[in-house]
């Protein structure tokens, strides 16, 4: 018992945390040391019983104290532990607030005991300090990081993007073929033209440095965007997304 790796659990939903502990129940590496309903219940036991558990498997939503400030707090005391978050929250700003406490991983719900399993022993045995996010869908990733960028989904040149991203993700030597293989396959896709494509994705772009955040876009374009906000090129843009996602995920 002495070498099992002690879990913490803290979920307002009892039939979570129920399961949870009824799947590690007789483990042979992992124990639920202690659980906790809301925020402020979770936050005393993990101060008090600091030395009574190696990592923390928190929700982002509970009452009376969410997950967030119950790291941030954590991480005031000086009180470092190894965590997971588990969340419906799939949001670009949620992951960057996780990074800020310390978070090791980021699993989206719902999720299943075996993945839970993996991810606990994976982020006790990991030497590094860098979050890692549950490997998403590709296009909903995609998505989630167009969204972001304010382009809105019902304009043609989101799809085109969206589209050209995943191509260039699969086959990166497409970043010197744009005008001769990326955009006729799209265009074939559409039922339309290159030149059409090509219009549609520049407008996208335009859309995105009047209406996105400025900060994600500072992050991912770097010396792209300046004080002009200066915009890249569409082969620029979508192969720098290309491969922000290909790093993410690797």
């Amino acid at each position: 018992m002495e070498n099992k790796i002690r879990i913490f659990m803290v979920d307002d939903n009892r039939e979570v945390v129920r399961e949870v502990k009824e799947y590690f129940k007789n483990h042979a590496v992992i124990e639920v040391k202690g659980h906790a309903y809301d925020g402020e219940e979770a936050l005393n036991q993990l101060i008090l019983k600091e030395n009574d558990y190696d990592l923390i498997v928190m929700d982002l939503i509970i009452p009376s104290m969410d997950g967030l400030s119950v790291l941030e707090e954590l991480k005031k005391r000086e009180i470092h532990k190894k965590s997971i978050v588990i969340t419906g929250m799939n949001s670009l700003e949620s992951i960057k607030k996780c990074t800020e406490v310390g978070v090791n991983y980021y699993m989206l719900k719902p999720f299943k005991h075996e993945a839970l399993e993996n991810h606990i022993i994976s982020t006790i045995k990991s030497q590094s300090d860098e979050l890692v996010v549950q490997e998403k869908d590709l296009k909903q990733a995609i998505t989630t990081l167009l969204h972001s960028l304010g382009i809105p989904s019902h304009i043609k040149g989101y799809m085109y993007i969206r589209d050209g991203v995943s191509l260039m993700y699969n086959d990166p030597s497409m970043i010197g073929a744009i005008t001769k293989e990326l955009y006729p396959e799209i265009a074939s896709k559409y039922d339309t033209t290159t030149s059409r494509v090509e219009r549609a994705i520049r407008h996208a772009i335009e859309v995105s440095w009047t209406r996105g955040d400025y900060e994600l876009m500072e992050e991912i374009f770097g010396h792209s965007v300046d004080y002009d906000r200066a915009k890249p090129t569409n082969s620029e843009f979508i192969a720098t997304i290309a491969d922000k996602l290909k790093i993410e995920r690797s």
